[in-house]
């Protein structure tokens, strides 16, 4: 009787361990399916725009396609304010200045591709836009950033038909919510302002980090503190949509 009771716990201690990995599973699985619904209808592959306004944090990104100087500066206060990000450059870029993609990894931010040179592929035919991103998709591969899978186009610039060609390359195009012009340099206070003004939660926040951006390594000593400072976490883009239901912008 003893032995028969004894059993019968350990049957079920093993039970309840085998319910639980069954259910991480299922989380797990559940989760990869609600991640890429997100880039996702049932009218086609669509840009992510912003995240779930019901999670409190905001996707730090940053352009780059030329310039040395000021990448160093935007990364100088992320480290400072202990803040993450998504950096989408051009594969022109990344092949000049592999040592700045190895800084940006060490410190543990995102990597995004910007295809290969800097040009709206609405001005290209779209055998040349799987071109440019063939070619940078062999450029990131070569520096060993195998696992790039989100996409800005360059200028933002994109159709149905962009969408469809990134898809089957399996890119998920990432756009913004937030857009204070920082390039423009419109003066340090006009790019907190804008950027303390419209941002809440789950809003996709665009800046630069190309030597045109004079103004904004300076405008994020404001910015970092302050947007925690209103309750909201400063996550990578990709951090933003694995626990989230995210916007997508749609193109007629």
């Amino acid at each position: 009787m003893h032995f028969f009771v004894w059993h019968l716990k350990k049957i079920k201690k093993y039970a309840v361990i085998v319910l639980l990995a069954l259910f991480c599973a299922l989380f797990l699985w559940v989760g990869q399916f609600s991640s890429l619904s997100v880039f996702s209808s049932e009218n086609g592959p669509e840009a992510l725009s912003r995240g779930n306004d019901k999670q409190s944090s905001v996707a730090l990104t940053f352009n780059i396609s030329w310039g040395t100087e000021k990448v160093n500066d935007v990364l100088a206060q992320l480290a400072k304010h202990d803040a993450k990000a998504t950096f989408f450059v051009s594969g022109e870029w990344a092949e000049r200045h592999p040592e700045l993609m190895k800084k940006i990894n060490e410190g543990e931010h995102e990597i995004g591709m910007m295809g290969y040179r800097y040009t709206s592929y609405l001005e290209q035919k779209p055998e040349q836009v799987r071109k440019d991103l063939n070619y940078a998709e062999e450029i990131f591969n070569k520096l060993g950033y195998e696992d790039v899978t989100l996409l800005r186009t360059p200028h933002g610039h994109f159709n149905k038909e962009v969408l469809k060609i990134a898809d089957e390359k399996g890119y998920d195009v990432v756009q913004w919510s937030v857009n204070p012009r920082d390039w423009e340099n419109p003066g340090t206070d006009e790019i907190v302002d804008q950027v303390m003004k419209k941002s809440s939660k789950g809003d996709i926040i665009l800046l630069h980090a190309s030597d045109s951006a004079k103004q904004t390594p300076k405008a994020l000593e404001t910015i970092l503190p302050g947007l925690k400072g209103k309750g909201l976490k400063l996550v990578r883009v990709t951090d933003m949509v694995a626990g989230s239901e995210a916007s997508a912008k749609e193109i007629k």
